[in-house]
């Protein structure tokens, strides 16, 4: 009996070790693997180049909460007068989650809806907007996703303005980031974002993100939450002529981990001039054209500005790839190549080469003199 007892004692503690091994060893590797890959997700990229500086799992794709709102921001303000008024649909009364308690059959601008969607997080204003820029939160949607695939944020599905739960709506937090920067690069989305508080009638508009006031620099963008998202956070911060962009997905201590990211980035990079636009690049000899021997000037679109760390501008050269030749006419902003710039091997940033001059502008003399000395 004393025997039997012994036995059944160390099956029992050779089953709690077995237990103990499955669920403490094996999950270890799925923590570290699959869990944090589906649950979570990181990104931080220069706003002007749209150059990741660090991501971890960048590309899952993830819901996003309100932070949907940065995109239907600016559909709307690039398709709508921030002056109209927008009669609130009863669909849009009483949308449940964050709310700026619009009533159905009132009157509104789009200008304090778009406020009310960025700084307070409102859905109502988000449906209320869709509907009146659209027709229908469905067809808003497909507006959405058009915008989304111009921007390249290929690895996003849009199904409403909001970010409430939808399995068909998610994005990637590298997707949102190039997002934010294309919607950064516009005036009107910036002062909104980056408002603290401001008034419409009887309603105050007091802005959520806490980044506004509590890290320095700081000039944007948008939280949020639902339970199925979990904490998001977009923020935008400025120091020093470098406009950082942090994105971080359900992340439980999102402000914390959004100014480690920023903290991180003004660190270790700063903003280096490469190449100015109103230095020509190359010249690119004409052929078929109207002067012999004739050339055009190849520029680079805009002043190339690189974020570099120290040891990165050690070992930076820049590399053309140029069409050889031109032919007659020829058109200011001409697409003719492109310019590359690498820290070693590691591509860093690309940038379109274009002519500057339009050859369309000389006379019918001048053309005719040309042609003639060619022969």
């Amino acid at each position: 009996m004393h025997s039997m007892k012994k036995l059944l004692k160390s099956s029992i503690l050779w089953l709690i070790f077995v237990v103990i091994m499955l669920c403490v060893i094996r999950p270890e590797s799925k923590i570290f693997s699959t869990e944090a890959a589906t649950n979570s997700s990181e990104v931080l990229i220069e706003q002007s180049t749209r150059r990741q500086l660090f991501g971890r799992y960048e590309d899952v794709k993830l819901p996003m909460a309100s932070t949907t709102k940065i995109l239907t921001c600016l559909v709307i303000i690039e398709s709508c007068d921030l002056s109209d008024i927008v009669v609130v649909p009863r669909c849009a009364e009483g949308v449940e989650g964050s709310s700026i308690y619009l009533s159905a059959g009132e009157e509104i601008t789009v200008e304090a809806l778009l406020y009310g969607l960025m700084l307070r997080s409102g859905n109502d204003a988000a449906v209320t907007l869709a509907i009146h820029c659209s027709g229908s939160v469905e067809s808003f949607s497909a507006k959405l996703n058009q915008k989304a695939e111009e921007i390249g944020a290929v690895n996003s599905n849009f199904k409403n303005p909001h970010g409430l739960n939808d399995d068909e709506h998610y994005t990637t937090a590298k997707d949102l980031a190039l997002i934010t920067a294309a919607a950064l690069d516009n005036d009107i989305f910036k002062k909104i974002v980056s408002t603290r508080c401001i008034r419409f009638g009887e309603r105050t508009f007091v802005n959520k993100n806490k980044m506004l006031y509590n890290y320095d620099g700081a000039d944007g963008v948008k939280t949020g939450y639902t339970v199925k998202a979990g904490r998001c956070l977009v923020t935008s911060a400025t120091r020093n002529g470098m406009q950082l962009i942090s994105v971080v997905l359900n992340c439980s201590d999102m402000y914390e981990r959004s100014q480690s990211l920023l903290n991180k980035g003004f660190s270790d990079y700063q903003m280096v001039k490469i190449c100015d636009k109103d230095d020509p690049i190359c010249k690119v000899p004409v052929v078929n054209g109207f002067k012999a021997g004739e050339c055009f000037d190849v520029y680079i679109e805009k002043d190339l500005v690189l974020p570099l760390a120290p040891e990165e501008s050690k070992f930076l050269t820049v590399e053309l790839d140029c069409v050889e030749k031109l032919v007659f006419p020829i058109n200011k902003g001409q697409f003719v190549g492109n310019l590359f710039v690498f820290s070693g091997k590691d591509l860093l940033f690309s940038s379109k080469l274009v002519t500057i001059s339009n050859a369309n502008d000389y006379s019918i003399v001048e053309i005719f003199k040309g042609i003639i000395t060619r022969f």
